[in-house]
């Protein structure tokens, strides 16, 4: 019941030109982009295609695959691309046979429900520092599927013993490093250097980078006086809203392994994008200034490393 014919997206609607959904997968996501697939789970009755049909949506809109064609591929696609954005999977469901517009003149009469879900590319971890708080949060971070690169001056810290699974380990000058990195829309900094010099350096680079996550560790108080200098020598204060200070989830950590499961907690919360708002460097802003000047430290975390 499927034509042949090359379709409005410029694609063979019956794969013949051999490219494999889940190669053109694996390449998207090497190349760092997004896409949704799109299966047939369940079908009841005629359908102009079958059930475990699949169709990718890569993020240019353009196709591989198909899951029949026509008005139902049309919805599909409009919702596949929310998919991208939302980054959370859905399931549409049709009726072939109540509803006129999906009437394509074929002998279809049927009812199919349809998973789509998102195609991400890995998530990137940069950690500045690698004391012994980064060292943790490598650990942890590693094992719930982020690549981790891990950037400090000191070879004595920054080195493959310390971090051997690291996807990178860059032991030389912060300046030097952060031009060798282009963090991604889907890329997560942390900041957790020994100093606070080089805390405020590397921040002032962190939030110019599409980076959707950054963190730094330290104070309420040493995060105040950063903002305040950055701002003051031009940075607008909205890039800001990027940057979660102090870092991680307050679960009254102490340690630096517990300090490490906190960030990690709150880099899952920005990968997943839970409901609620999380805290960032936005609650000290010139609409509440003498509420800035105020706030105290509440979770103990180290200054430096």
């Amino acid at each position: 019941m499927l034509s042949a014919h090359i379709d409005l997206f410029g694609r063979n609607p019956q794969n013949l030109d051999g490219m494999d959904i889940y190669e053109e997968i694996v390449r998207l996501r090497k190349e760092g982009r997004k896409g949704a697939v799109a299966t047939i789970v369940n079908v009841r009755g005629s359908i102009p295609s079958f059930q475990t049909a699949k169709m990718l949506v890569r993020d240019d809109g353009t196709l591989v695959g198909t899951i029949g064609g026509g008005c139902v591929e049309a919805e599909v696609w409009q919702a596949a691309r929310e998919v991208m954005e939302s980054e959370k999977p859905r399931t549409l469901s049709f009726n072939l046979n109540q509803d006129p517009k999906f009437d394509t003149g074929l002998v279809c009469g049927g009812t199919l429900d349809i998973f789509i879900e998102p195609v991400l590319p890995p998530a990137e971890l940069y950690i500045f520092g690698a004391g012994h708080v980064a060292v943790n949060l490598y650990r942890v971070a590693k094992n719930i599927g982020f690549q981790v690169t891990v950037v400090d001056d000191r070879e004595t810290y920054a080195n493959r013993e310390r971090f051997p699974e690291a996807v990178a380990v860059h032991a030389e000058d912060f300046d030097t490093a952060m031009g060798k990195i282009s963090p991604s829309e889907t890329s997560y900094i942390v900041i957790a250097t020994r100093g606070h010099r080089d805390d405020m350096r590397v921040l002032r680079w962190a939030v110019q980078t599409r980076a959707r996550y950054i963190g730094m560790i330290g104070s309420k108080r040493k995060t105040i006086a950063i903002f305040r200098q950055l701002t003051a020598e031009g940075l607008a204060p909205e890039l800001f809203e990027r940057v979660h200070a102090p870092v991680g989830l307050d679960i009254g950590a102490v340690t630096p392994e517990e300090i490490a499961v906190s960030i990690t907690s709150e880099l899952i919360a920005a990968r997943r994008k839970v409901e609620r708002q999380l805290p960032h460097m936005s609650w000290f802003k010139a609409k509440h200034p003498i509420a800035a000047q105020s706030q105290v430290e509440t979770v103990p975390q180290p200054k430096s490393e």
